[in-house]
């Protein structure tokens, strides 16, 4: 598999277990559990949710396709409404699949420069920091799963073997 099918790989997992982690857990939290300091690193399955579109679409998108690197707070609230909140990352997890169509595969063996939110000047590897992008989120839903289960909700099934079967029975 290249580098640019990997990435595309990832970048599909990340929607499926986006959307799967929204549509079939979160959703399901009442109102004071969703906004419940649960002890996250972001306090809340909120606080955690606004973390990653912050993360996702605010940073690492922003320094990946458009070469910009904006200044956020990792706990800066985007969205205080739940629905906007979820609608607005469920659309930045699927920026990633058209962006890495475009790339040139000479892309993913060269770096990434861009400016930290601390205002540190940073050149790094393209492909393993493309990667920390995808484990990045697929950290803070494992979280978000714990505080589920924390809260008496069943968590989901989330591991990316799950997808790739599914995708291959589709296949078929």
């Amino acid at each position: 598999m290249n580098a640019r099918d990997h990435f595309l790989m990832l970048a599909r997992y990340h929607v499926w277990a986006t959307d799967r982690l929204l549509d079939r857990h979160v959703a399901l939290l009442a109102e004071d559990e969703y906004r419940r300091d649960v002890g996250l690193f972001f306090k809340s399955v909120h606080g955690t949710l606004n973390h990653l579109l912050v993360a996702e679409r605010g940073l690492w998108f922003e320094r990946f396709a458009n070469g910009r690197s904006p200044v956020h707070k990792l706990n800066e609230e985007l969205h205080t409404e739940r629905s906007a909140l979820h609608a607005a990352l469920k659309q930045a997890v699927r920026e990633w699949i058209p962006a890495i169509e475009s790339w040139d595969t000479a892309r993913f063996d060269g770096a990434l420069g861009y400016t930290s939110t601390e205002g540190v000047t940073r050149t790094v590897p393209f492909a393993p920091t493309l990667t920390h992008v995808f484990n990045h989120g697929t950290h803070h839903r494992g979280q978000i799963s714990a505080a589920l289960t924390m809260l008496g909700h069943p968590a989901p099934e989330l591991d990316l073997l799950f997808r790739v079967i599914a995708e291959a029975e589709k296949a078929k």
